[in-house]
């Protein structure tokens, strides 16, 4: 019995250790977690690492002196980490450490423990070993429990205090912290000999280390889908001026030799600068008849500024779908800036949209340059952009094919479920 119980301690130790050194490795290299949570867990990590080294050196020693050692470094250590907790708690909630009776509290209860365990080496009121090794619990035993049990108590009445500017996730892996090592603490009072607390405390850090990554994924993910909008709002105050000017004079010239043409310019015009702002105000996806709205107006545009050096062709019949906005007119309005030139005597763009089985396909098709000959960045950086729009909004993809012989764009927008 005596020999099961031990292969059964040694089981539940090595264990544990191998799952906090696997989750201070972790905390090094996992990039998408904050500076607060990974300098939590790996201080967590670390000081646990510490209690169960202690615990498992304890249980495989037959020396007295080191039992008593190891005893004590585990007991303090296990509770030590409530700190590191307490400051995690406060952080994600926003309150400051150097003000909260919460965390005072707590100092005052692990100073009590400390004086607790000294005193537990010179007396045999709460445990202590026989000259051949043999631990023995004493009649004051449960005093030593009672410590622990505060921590969690204080650190569970602040949790209820600030539930409601913690995320639903934070909750939980406060919770489950907290929650776990009590019950094993309270089992382990009654069943002696098994190590459930340290057993219990595993579990639970692991449970709130894999919460507080799917968090930190989840929020990383939010980022970047808020900086694409961001920057799709950027892109639409970033308007290029010579291109407001030259429009402006186009109509004011056109006033006097076709005030007809000049009036169908300004309404282009307007439904351009009215389409381009109105994207700022939106963030989710919209229908692609009001994207095709937006770019066949810039190309009226340009078509009269640029006379009889740019063609379109719109073959689009497929129009029952959704994009983001600015994902196709920022597209051709590259494929004008940077494929009307001396060199080329008509600029040819086709537009094109098929739907598969599997979803939408927009191909966007020129006979310009290409990007390679472009010095700047500007077309990669702008079509870039639009590609982490599509794929963070709506799960799609962009591909694209530039040669001195032209330039084609892809656009894949799988089918709504």
């Amino acid at each position: 019995m005596k020999e099961t119980l031990f292969l059964v301690n040694f089981g539940i130790l090595s264990s544990g250790l191998v799952v906090l050194l696997f989750g201070i490795i972790s905390t090094i290299f996992i990039k998408i977690i904050n500076n607060a949570y990974r300098s939590f867990f790996l201080s967590f990590f670390i000081i646990l690492s510490i209690s169960t080294g202690a615990e498992l050196i304890n249980i495989i020693s037959d020396n007295v002196v080191v039992s008593q050692i190891t005893l004590f470094i585990s007991s303090l250590f296990s509770s030590i980490v409530i700190l590191p907790l307490t400051l995690l708690m406060l952080q994600c909630a926003g309150k400051p450490w150097k003000r909260n009776l919460f965390f005072y509290t707590i100092i005052g209860i692990l100073i009590v423990y400390f004086v607790l365990l000294i005193v537990t080496q010179f007396t045999r009121f709460i445990y202590y070993y026989t000259p051949d090794n043999v631990y023995h619990r004493g009649p004051w035993y449960p005093l030593l429990l009672f410590p622990p049990t505060l921590f969690i108590i204080v650190d569970l009445f602040a949790l209820y205090k600030y539930r409601s500017v913690l995320t639903h996730r934070q909750r939980l892996s406060f919770i489950a912290y907290f929650v776990i090592p009590l019950v094993c603490m309270t089992i382990q009072m009654f069943f002696y000999g098994i190590l459930l607390i340290a057993f219990g405390t595993a579990g639970a850090v692991l449970f709130m280390f894999v919460n507080t990554l799917l968090e930190q994924s989840e929020t990383s993910i939010r980022q970047a889908e808020e900086n694409a909008r961001q920057q799709a709002s950027i892109n639409v105050l970033q308007m290029r001026p010579h291109f407001i000017c030259n429009t402006m004079m186009s109509i004011y010239y056109l006033i006097q030799q076709d005030a007809k043409k000049a009036q169908q310019v300004t309404l282009d015009f307007t439904t351009y600068l009215r389409n381009n702002f109105t994207a700022i105000a939106k963030p989710d996806t919209i229908p692609f008849e009001e994207e095709l709205e937006h770019t066949r107006a810039f190309l009226a545009i340009e078509m009269v500024r640029h006379e009889n050096q740019l063609l379109v062709d719109f073959d689009t019949p497929h129009t029952e779908f959704c994009l983001p906005p600015l994902t196709l007119q920022p597209i051709v309005e590259n494929a004008v800036v940077h494929g009307i030139s001396p060199d080329l005597e008509t600029l040819r763009i086709s537009i094109k949209t098929k739907k598969n089985i599997n979803g939408t396909e927009i191909m966007i098709k020129d006979n310009g340059k290409g990007f390679e000959s472009i010095n700047d960045d500007t077309p990669h950086t702008a079509l870039n952009n639009i590609k982490e729009r599509l794929k963070h909004q709506c799960n799609g993809m962009l591909s694209i094919a530039s040669s001195p012989d032209g330039t084609t764009v892809k656009i894949f927008i799988p089918q709504n479920e």
